[in-house]
């Protein structure tokens, strides 16, 4: 069964989209935490950060590349925060590893 990331990436479901290459897509989150507050998934459908093989050390070093790209597409220059929940007690509600960039409101510390 696909989980809703994987039917946004298929395009099954709609979403404003602000990013995608050949291994990732980014969108805007339909439960923004923060004036902005996107999501980066990658294509290929890791369940979370704890079950990412050594071989997906490239996908994973893209990911965090193309955070730099939308920041800097989203003019973020006043800084932003960049989280991967795993498992229940982390957080996570979708088993596919995403990547939350949220920003445009000042975030405490420590988080949640």
């Amino acid at each position: 069964m696909k989980t809703i990331f994987e039917k946004i990436i298929d395009g099954e479901i709609p979403s404003a989209r602000v990013y995608e290459d050949e291994l990732c897509v980014a969108f805007r989150d339909v439960n923004p935490q923060a004036p902005t507050h996107i999501l980066l998934v990658p294509r290929k459908a890791i369940p979370r950060i704890a079950e990412a093989a050594d071989s997906d050390q490239a996908l994973l070093g893209h990911l965090l590349l193309t955070v730099k790209k939308i920041a800097s597409q989203e003019n973020l220059s006043k800084g932003f925060r960049v989280v991967i929940n795993n498992g229940s007690d982390g957080g996570e509600t979708v088993p596919h590893l995403h990547i939350h960039i949220l920003a445009n409101r000042p975030l405490s510390w420590p988080p949640g």
